[in-house]
């Protein structure tokens, strides 16, 4: 089945479990029945010539998965073995059940104490330990086993969310399972997208479970995901009548002394998602640097406002930052743009000079900070905070990615994007968005300019903040995963700047 777009909490899954048992009739050791119908036949799909696999079972309904599972591989022909992490004495409810109905087919000796020196029989190892029942940090009891289980050199399928990683957060909560596969059952659970998350569950896989969640505010996703059918509903065919000047105009703002390359590259990827026009305001010094690395680029060397507002009032979208500094140049600049009503892409040293003042929110900005650049924003007090307040730290906001977006679009308005592995994308009144591309060759000098660019250029072309900045990150992305075919190590940002024209034409 494929992944579905909504992203839930790990309460919402809980709820949406309740609600099919409660409301829909549906009895939960049914879905137990599917959930491990499911898996076995995602395990066969996966790694069709395993025919001997050992599935490590826990206490809760993860590891009724997993009975139910050895009990449906058995039938099938495969060789099982079960290794009880939890005692089966201690089981309850749809779990002893499942494990109970095993043995009445494999006999009591089917399932055996857990050791780790029996996982090295299985050619796949089945982890249905804990689930998204974890609610701290991994038992005592429990550490061995994940730690066996990563150290037995065979592949990890998960059932629902490799054990010991947050349903919510994606963080690792002590030792965690590394998957080389997960299936999640009812509904996607944030944790395997957020944080480490991705990193832990390898190949995702999703089964629903023929459970619907029913359109209430209850279940208002967490998340959505970004998909690709989204860059040609927002970059239809061009007519043929069209000109250059039907694709908007972007000025970027940047290139301050000794800088001229960042702005140089935001401009080229405005024009590589197919602006119309880019025009270039940089320090008198930079300028000639930045037109003699692209051509197609209008540049002009300003030194304040004066010689700036002729260039706004051509423009349709403005990008600000790139290269931009922090010298007394670069605040003229800063104030001169956001003294224009139009909309802007703000990025870098723009927001670091932004952070340093009062809040102000704006709706036709879009935002584009890293962590860092995202902590220095939410340190300054906003209008109902005290000046006491701590600063926000990096880590803080690597800690809870969607709760620091959430404040960043709440404090700044707009859309704010907050770039990282899982970049994020939020607005006031939608869930927020999440980009799965994208891979570590991208965390080079210069990428962030490329991003800021190519939203430029598509908001230039779109209009609509939200889906410039949602289609912009995904284009992005699915360049430097192009570019990153040939290995990760050395992937530059003017690379991806010019495979950005193949993900705009896509059809």
């Amino acid at each position: 089945m494929a992944l579905p777009t909504a992203i839930y909490t790990t309460q919402q899954v809980r709820d949406l479990d309740d609600h099919a048992i409660e409301r829909l009739g549906i009895p939960g050791y049914t879905l137990m029945k599917r959930a491990g119908e499911s898996a076995l036949r995602i395990l066969r799909t996966r790694w069709p010539m395993a025919h001997e696999i050992v599935i490590v079972c826990g206490g809760g309904n993860n590891g009724g998965d997993g009975y139910v599972m050895a009990r449906f591989a058995q039938a099938a022909g495969l060789t099982v073995r079960v290794l009880a992490a939890v005692p089966p004495a201690e089981l309850r409810g749809d779990a002893l059940r499942a494990c109970e109905d095993f043995m009445t087919r494999a006999g009591e000796s089917g399932v055996q104490p857990f050791h780790p020196a029996a996982l090295a029989s299985g050619e796949v190892i089945v982890d249905a330990v804990l689930g998204t029942g974890l609610k701290g940090a991994v038992r005592e009891s429990m550490e061995p086993v994940l730690r066996a289980i990563n150290a037995a050199g065979r592949p990890v399928f998960a059932l629902d969310i490799p054990s010991g990683l947050s349903s919510d957060t994606g963080l690792p909560l002590g030792d965690a399972v590394r998957a080389d596969s997960t299936i999640s059952f009812v509904g996607l659970k944030a944790g395997l997208f957020l944080g480490d998350g991705p990193e832990y569950t390898g190949t995702l896989f999703f089964d629903d479970l023929e459970v619907t969640p029913p359109a209430t505010p209850d279940f208002l996703p967490k998340l959505t995901r970004i998909l690709e059918c989204e860059i040609r509903e927002a970059l239809p065919r061009r007519p043929r009548n069209a000109h250059k000047g039907s694709f908007g105009q972007v000025l970027i703002i940047g290139g301050g002394p000794g800088m001229s390359g960042a702005a140089r590259l935001a401009g080229e990827a405005a024009l590589r998602v197919g602006a119309g026009l880019v025009t270039v305001a940089a320090a008198p010094e930079s300028a000639l640097a930045v037109a003699s690395g692209r051509p197609e680029l209008m540049v002009h060397g300003v030194d304040d406002a004066a010689q700036l507002h002729p260039l706004l009032e051509r423009a349709d979208v403005i990008a600000l930052g790139p290269g931009l500094g922090r010298s007394d140049w670069a605040r003229r600049m800063l104030a001169a743009a956001l003294d224009w009503p139009g909309p802007l892409v703000v990025d870098a040293d723009a927001l670091n000079l932004i952070a340093e003042q009062p809040p102000v929110a704006r709706r036709n900005w879009i935002l584009t900070p890293h962590p860092g650049e995202a902590a220095r924003l939410l340190s300054h007090p906003g209008a109902n905070a005290t000046a006491t307040n701590a600063a926000v730290t990096n880590a803080q906001v690597q800690a809870d990615r969607v709760g620091a977006l959430n404040q960043l679009v709440h404090r700044y308005g707009g859309v704010c994007v907050l770039k990282g592995a899982g970049t994020l994308i939020g607005t006031s009144g939608q869930p927020p968005a999440i980009c799965e591309r994208g891979n570590p060759g991208m965390a080079a000098p210069g990428m962030g300019d490329v991003l800021t660019g190519a939203i430029a250029g598509l908001l230039a072309q779109i209009e609509d903040p939200w889906t410039a900045a949602r289609v912009g990150v995904l284009v992005h992305a699915m360049a430097g995963d192009a570019e990153a075919r040939q290995g990760e190590r050395g992937v530059l940002a003017s690379d991806v700047a010019r495979e950005l024209r193949t993900w705009v034409n896509l059809r």
